[in-house]
């Protein structure tokens, strides 16, 4: 049998069959101390290809975190084909603080590809595409709502390319969104840096969502089974998999007025054209105005905060729709 060779991750050396607990150092402190992201390196006993699995590029987004333990319970390196490099905390000051940003107030996940001599989330985009990404085939980036918005379980990625729609399928969260390269995202650096990559969005920002935690470690599980690199446990690959729903495009709705917002759909439910979505009242309840979708489509995000302000996305629909390969 052909055993790997080592891979050497930030100065540390990965020996075929083991598993290494390691850290990326971005930046340092103002103090003077490292900024560290704990990176843990499943280097498989045979070879195969490599992957990447992330969460919390925002810091306030932690059910990829949990994801990621879950997952990472399972893999044993001696017994796995190829490498697995999970990076379960990448913004580390934001999560610590409970802020979705950096420290200088910039967005980690629109600082990629970074630079080594850029600002703080330039550096840890750097490092993060120098040290993970460059030695992945795959990728899958964690995610969950932001700003009191709440998702449903679904797949984000370019569906028009043949590699990438086939892990997405086998994920088979309940949807899977065809969604453009947003600029600075780490999946329009890495897709562009030749990777296959699936965005997983899922539940609201720090909360657990056991939901969106299942449907997560379940679909990495089965994409890391898919590849060759590890076995889905027995009892999942026995289970039954709906298939999925395949959105085109999606628009949100939004608020026509500051206020309060009561919103009557649920996540995941589908709504025809011009049906009642919700209200928004002023708090005298002397206004209220009714929201209607556009079109027909399936709720895949909503609010759940009760005061908005006008033009505040409310609820997210998207029509279903086959996407031709490119």
């Amino acid at each position: 049998m052909t055993v790997p060779d080592p891979i050497e991750i930030a100065g540390e050396t990965v020996h075929a069959g083991s598993r290494v607990e390691l850290e990326l150092r971005p930046a340092r402190l103002p103090s003077g101390g490292w900024m560290p992201i704990p990176v843990v390196a499943f280097h498989g006993a045979k070879p195969g290809p490599a992957i990447w699995v992330n969460a919390a590029l925002h810091g306030d987004e932690v059910n990829g975190v949990e994801i990621i333990r879950q997952v990472m319970a399972d893999l044993d390196p001696k017994t796995m084909a190829g490498t697995v490099l999970a990076v379960p905390v990448v913004n580390v000051p934001g999560f610590a603080t409970g802020d979705r940003y950096m420290p200088d107030r910039r967005d980690l996940n629109r600082s990629f590809p970074g630079s080594a001599r850029g600002s703080l989330a330039s550096r840890f985009a750097h490092t993060f595409m120098s040290e993970i990404v460059k030695r992945c085939d795959y990728g899958i980036d964690l995610h969950t709502g932001s700003d009191h918005r709440h998702n449903t379980p679904q797949i984000r990625a370019d569906l028009t390319d043949e590699a990438t729609r086939e892990i997405a399928d086998v994920f088979a969260a309940p949807f899977a969104l065809h969604a453009r390269l947003r600029d600075g995202s780490l999946r329009e650096a890495a897709v562009r840096a030749d990777a296959r990559v699936l965005l997983y969005e899922a539940g609201e920002s720090w909360r657990f969502d056991p939901e969106a935690i299942r449907v997560g470690v379940r679909g990495v599980r089965r994409v890391l089974h898919h590849l060759g690199i590890s076995m889905t446990p027995a009892k999942e690959r026995r289970a039954r998999v709906a298939p999925t729903t395949v959105l085109a495009r999606s628009s949100w709705l939004r608020s026509p007025m500051s206020g309060l917002a009561r919103i009557s759909v649920e996540l995941g439910s589908w709504v025809e054209a011009g049906a009642a979505v919700g209200v928004v009242s002023d708090a005298t309840g002397s206004t209220e105005r009714q929201i209607n979708a556009r079109t027909a489509g399936h709720v895949i995000g909503r609010t759940e905060s009760p005061v908005v302000h006008r033009g505040d996305a409310l609820v997210h629909i998207a029509q279903a729709q086959e996407v031709d390969p490119a």
